[in-house]
């Protein structure tokens, strides 16, 4: 075989072992949506036929007349949303500082940023829970939303990404009499979009996924993000008499992300592609 022959095969052979995998991990996807399509009894008696008729949609219109799971649901979109946005105004600032503005101890300060990343969550959540209820902010958004706005990866990768950006731009921008905030928001920030899309998926789905603090942080049901609500709906996952409604809990939850993620995948790529290049 001559050498392209050789690379054509193995390209094949790379493409045909990438789709396997992405099979592999569609299995489980597949299966909770087929078993979110079957009556409760069915599965009662047996989860073997999640592939075979009947199918019902009972779970997807109980679960829209449920109005916990909505609220839950409504929690979850006010705290990442609000979570995304502030990750999104702190960092683009935060990096603008660091690869424009030259202070005293610029450098000190950014490799302090940088320890945050170092620190696992579990390392101060005890000490964070002291400082929450001595201020009393369990069971409220702030209390929910502010421990997500110390983004150390955000602050990195906005830095990182005004440092690529010439200087050039911003030396014409300050000729034509431009003040600083002027060149950062209509010149530098338009340029970091990517970035931003990159950073704001990541963080979205960081937020969104997030059960650890939410379930230490909210113990009124009503102030539940929809991890935790759909934790507590079922204590026993294994022996459950409502697997097909837990099943449409699951769907439900993804369903959001799903969305995010399809609507800004593209600057994904050109984020990856952009550093790629540089």
């Amino acid at each position: 075989m001559t050498p392209a022959q050789i690379k054509s095969v193995r390209d094949v052979g790379v493409l045909v072992a990438l789709i396997g995998l992405g099979l592999i991990m569609l299995v489980p996807l597949i299966w909770t949506v087929m078993l979110s399509l079957k009556s409760n009894g069915d599965l009662l008696r047996s989860t073997a036929n999640a592939f075979h008729a009947p199918y019902t949609g009972e779970n997807y219109t109980a679960i829209m007349q449920n109005s916990q799971v909505l609220h839950w649901l409504l929690n979850s979109v006010i705290v990442s949303g609000l979570t995304t946005l502030g990750v999104l105004i702190l960092s683009s600032l935060a990096g603008y500082g660091f690869a424009r503005l030259d202070f005293p101890g610029r450098d000190k300060l950014f490799l302090f940023v940088l320890f945050g990343l170092a620190i696992p969550e579990q390392a101060v959540i005890i000490t964070r829970h002291q400082m929450f209820s001595a201020l009393h902010l369990h069971n409220s958004f702030p209390g929910l939303i502010l421990p997500g706005l110390a983004a150390p990866f955000g602050v990195f990768l906005m830095t990182q990404y005004f440092r690529a950006i010439p200087k050039e731009l911003d030396e014409a921008a300050l000729l034509d009499n431009a003040s600083k905030f002027k060149v950062f928001w209509q010149v530098l920030l338009p340029l970091t979009v990517p970035a931003q899309a990159t950073l704001g998926i990541f963080t979205f789905l960081s937020s969104w996924n997030d059960y650890w603090w939410p379930l230490i942080s909210a113990t009124r049901a009503d102030m539940f993000t929809l991890t935790v609500g759909l934790a507590s709906s079922q204590i026993n996952f294994a022996q459950t008499s409502g697997l097909g409604y837990l099943m449409t809990q699951a769907v439900f939850a993804s369903v959001p992300i799903l969305i995010v993620y399809i609507l800004f995948q593209k600057y994904i790529v050109k984020a990856v592609s952009g550093a790629a290049v540089r």
